[in-house]
């Protein structure tokens, strides 16, 4: 796969797939703009080598309808302030008159299409739509590692008919710090893994088995495993079509020599409320009708101990429903104990970034991942459309 270094910019139309999926308040201002930040450093260096921008981006859910509230336009005006330079707008993201303006940019020009799912032939990867995009541009650089696990026609479609093509710097950073802890990492290697079901980090967690020497599951989910070993855990969400699964699974980590670390006490509560009625209780004393909502303090001092020697950390998955202050203790514990800890750390999925970032340790992480469902299919071992599509 090349990098954009590797391609020839100079005089090209070069198409720019970023993720500009940024939140806005009610009057239409970016409320966070790190995305926006984070591809600075491909598009600044794009128009340094006197490449000619063409910027493509999604952003909500229009379903394929033009929606003024999920325009592209003030997120151009901000790009402006960022980068220094007059960005165009353009009204559409394919045909004639798009088409006509690529045609007019010269070296250092940045256009930004409007939103590609305006179009449902976007998410549906249709192979007009990706050819319209082909046509405006000479090179194909991809920078949304965020959505890079779908095969839409941005992200897949259009690199299988441009030529020339690579992947941008953060793309690129993505990539090799996933690669550095999970295939060559430094040992020992531990997997944190959090959230509500296992189902939907099942495949995650069987594939990294073969990979890591110790995982630590907190979260709903781990509700499941303590539940198939004989575990009364109350009115707390658990799986039950998944309990033999489970139990499978702490049978294969025993036989590959994989530590295996379940919480020991529990942050519980009458109900998922803010104001209501909790304690800390053993795993095995939570209350019939009570529900599991983090990790106890015994349980964040094991998992901190857990982590004591290791070199690599990878985490997806916060501890409990962190976002309600009398749930969050457990997974701030955790945020505290992964950024003191002398490893290459690695956190990936929103929950796990917004966590690390509400704890205040967000410079002590060695690397926060931009993608939840991308970081999460290269935790199962799956390739990435969006990057198979540029080798």
């Amino acid at each position: 796969m090349k990098s954009v270094k590797d391609c020839e910019l100079a005089e090209k139309r070069v198409l720019v797939r970023v993720d500009f999926n940024v939140p806005m308040d009610d009057a239409g201002v970016i409320t966070d703009d790190i995305r926006m930040r984070q591809a600075l450093p491909t598009l600044q260096y794009i128009r340094e080598q006197q490449g000619k921008v063409i910027i493509a981006s999604h952003r909500g859910r229009p379903g394929g309808q033009r929606l003024s509230e999920f325009s592209l336009k003030p997120v151009a005006a901000h790009l402006e302030t960022l980068l220094g330079c007059t960005v165009t707008t353009a009204d559409d993201c394919i045909g004639d008159a798009v088409e006509a303006l690529t045609r007019r940019l010269v070296p250092g020009d940045v256009l930004m299409l409007e939103n590609l799912r305006f179009h449902e032939e976007e998410t549906a990867n249709d192979a007009d739509f990706s050819a319209q995009l082909a046509k405006l541009a000479d090179v194909y650089v991809n920078d949304a590692f965020a959505v890079s696990h779908r095969a839409h026609a941005s992200v897949a479609g259009v690199a299988a008919r441009i030529d020339e093509k690579g992947a941008g710097f953060l793309l690129q950073k993505e990539l090799d710090y996933f690669h550095q802890a999970m295939d060559a990492p430094v040992r020992p290697l531990a997997a944190i893994v959090g959230g509500a079901k296992v189902s939907s980090k099942l495949g995650a967690l069987e594939n990294m088995l073969s990979r890591v020497d110790k995982m630590i599951v907190g979260g709903a989910m781990a509700n499941t495993f303590l539940k198939c070993q004989g575990v009364d855990v109350g009115a707390s969400l658990v799986e039950d079509d998944l309990l033999d699964t489970a139990r499978e699974f702490i049978g294969k980590a025993a036989k590959q020599g994989v530590d295996l670390y379940f919480p020991v006490d529990f942050v519980a509560a009458e109900a998922f409320s803010a104001d209501a009625a909790v304690k800390n209780v053993t795993y095995r004393e939570i209350p019939n009708g009570w529900l599991a909502l983090d990790i106890g303090p015994a349980t964040a001092t094991y998992f901190q101990e857990a982590l004591a020697d290791v070199k690599t950390i990878v985490w997806n998955g916060p501890m409990g429903a962190f976002e309600i202050d009398a749930f969050a203790r457990g997974t701030m514990a955790l945020c505290h104990a992964v950024a003191a800890s002398h490893a290459l750390s690695i956190t990936g999925g929103g929950d796990s970034n917004a966590a690390v970032k509400k704890a205040g340790v967000a410079e002590q992480i060695s690397y926060m991942s931009t993608g939840g469902g991308a970081f999460l299919q290269l935790m199962e071992g799956k390739p990435l459309p969006g990057v198979e599509a540029l080798q």
